[in-house]
């Protein structure tokens, strides 16, 4: 995925699909063709991505036209929107096993930090990172920081917050850790100190956070659409702070395909700039 796929160079530009999971027939109204899997896996081979992230579903019925040409990141856990977030915990969907029988190059799974059933992600997380190991898979944390204790402490998206959230899936055993990129804020005065007086820029919260992840690789999220200039912006930054890529989802497969591989030329641009050669 770092460098036979993708943009290479020790580089990673994934997109995932795991929202139709997570947040349900809304997200693919922008874009009705994108409602038909076959789109992000099309995207994904035509677009050069490192890796497609889907769940066990996805990749049992649609992956197997397209092994070879994209890497498989099989998504283990995931929950749907109706919940709220006071209750973030995601059920296992698939096992290692799964992964190891669809070909896949790697696992996901979402730990919610600060959620009320922390300890029983812990303990799921644990059995999944024994199966990864004994098998040889690498495994991606979605580390996010979710529940009240989080919310009153300056908020999910607080640098204090996100790079706590990294440095749990740093502990836990992540290979690589995708987080969403801190959002400095007024809110920050809530989080313990020193958070709480750091006045951080966005380029120095998201640095910190990808400090906090120590030797474990970074993806940063792309999060909701948003227009070129600022999507194309946040690669370089995310770059500039020390991650190893970014996984889009909603960012690409929401746009007509032209147009979305319009775009994925820009960010291969942009990574190539980033390249380093293997070891």
């Amino acid at each position: 995925m770092l460098y036979e796929h993708g943009p290479g160079g020790g580089t990673l530009l994934v997109l995932p699909i795991d929202q139709g999971l997570e947040h349900g027939p809304v997200d693919f109204f922008a874009n009705p063709d994108a409602l038909d899997p076959r789109y992000q896996f099309d995207l994904a081979r035509e677009g050069r991505f490192s890796a497609i992230a889907v769940h066990v579903g996805l990749a049992e019925k649609y992956f197997h036209e397209f092994a070879g040409d994209v890497p498989l990141i099989l998504k283990l856990n995931g929950k749907t929107a109706i919940p709220s977030d006071a209750e973030a915990f995601s059920p296992l969907t698939g096992t290692v096993e799964d992964a190891v029988r669809l070909g896949a190059d790697a696992v996901g799974y979402t730990v919610y930090v600060g959620s009320p059933s922390q300890d029983r992600d812990f303990r799921q997380f644990l059995r999944v990172r024994r199966d990864a190991e004994r098998l040889g898979m690498p495994v991606i944390v979605w580390a996010y920081p979710r529940g009240e204790a989080v919310a009153k402490k300056g908020g999910r998206d607080s640098p204090y917050a996100v790079e706590y959230a990294a440095r749990v899936a740093l502990e836990l055993g992540a290979d690589i850790v995708k987080v969403n990129a801190p959002v400095p804020s007024e809110k920050d005065a809530e989080s313990p100190a020193p958070y709480s007086t750091l006045r951080l820029s966005p380029e120095e919260a998201l640095r910190r956070a990808v400090e906090s992840a120590g030797r474990a690789l970074v993806l940063v999220s792309g999060g909701e659409k948003v227009a070129d200039p600022a999507l194309l912006g946040k690669v370089r930054s995310s770059l500039d702070a020390g991650a190893t890529g970014i996984i889009f989802g909603r960012n690409l497969w929401q746009r007509p395909r032209a147009e979305a591989l319009r775009l994925t030329r820009d960010l291969h641009a942009i990574f190539r700039e980033y390249a380093q050669p293997a070891l």
